[in-house]
């Protein structure tokens, strides 16, 4: 399989270091900075759309340049890998699966977050926005990822914790595995049509085992009636 991980709330826990950028932000901008728990719940949809619904979409331009200059200063610092994240990707490579990130979040930081936090090596590629790469759930970024893996879409397993990374998997026509570790509840995940709702990451390795299998007995039966 080839597996895409979102990043934030999937792989990494770097909340507190977006809410404190937005903050610095906000109060730049005369505007009250907002409680971690409510920037949870804002996350997810590329910078600009964060900061538009924080300032309002008239100071987006100077406000997504204050949350640089501060992110740029703390993101290493209040990032984590979240729980079981090493084994599982350990676990994931050494069965021979392939693996890429799709985030909202700017490429350059998600690689030197995975990097700082020895993972990065995992990866074949870490693939974030850009002028020419709109941010999910648009699945031009997941379909360019795609295409350097040389993967079909039944191949293509996309792991996240938000319903645009459902969504993302779905427009490409992949699989998609939430997983509850950041922006969204598992009872809100649950409303997400998506092939798997798991509880945690460490999960991950059997189901993808089992739908491994399920593939491969799918193909001997194709191959068996087509015989006959």
């Amino acid at each position: 399989m080839f597996i895409v991980f979102d990043l934030d709330g999937t792989l990494i826990d770097g909340y507190a270091g977006i809410t404190d950028a937005l903050g610095f932000a906000m109060e730049t901008l005369g505007i009250a900075p907002l409680p971690e728990e409510q920037v949870r719940g804002m996350v997810g949809q590329g910078l600009e759309r964060l900061l538009e619904k924080a300032v309002g979409a008239e100071r987006v331009p100077r406000g997504v340049a204050l949350f640089r200059e501060r992110y740029a200063i703390v993101f290493q610092e209040k990032t984590a890998l979240l729980p079981d994240v090493p084994a599982v990707l350990a676990q994931l490579a050494a069965e021979g699966h392939a693996m890429s990130v799709a985030s909202n979040k700017p490429a350059r930081f998600s690689r030197r977050i995975l990097e700082g936090k020895g993972v990065a090596e995992r990866f074949r590629a870490i693939a974030g926005p850009d002028a020419e790469t709109p941010p999910k759930p648009d699945p031009t970024m997941l379909l360019r990822l795609m295409e350097e893996a040389d993967a079909a879409p039944d191949e293509t397993v996309v792991v996240g914790d938000m319903e645009i990374d459902a969504e993302m998997a779905s427009a490409a026509g992949c699989h998609a595995v939430l997983i509850p570790g950041g922006s969204r509840s598992a009872a809100e995940l649950a409303l997400v049509e998506a092939d798997a709702h798991l509880t945690r990451i460490a999960d991950l390795p059997d189901w993808i085992s089992r739908a491994v299998d399920a593939s491969r007995k799918a193909s001997s039966s194709t191959g068996a009636e087509r015989a006959g």
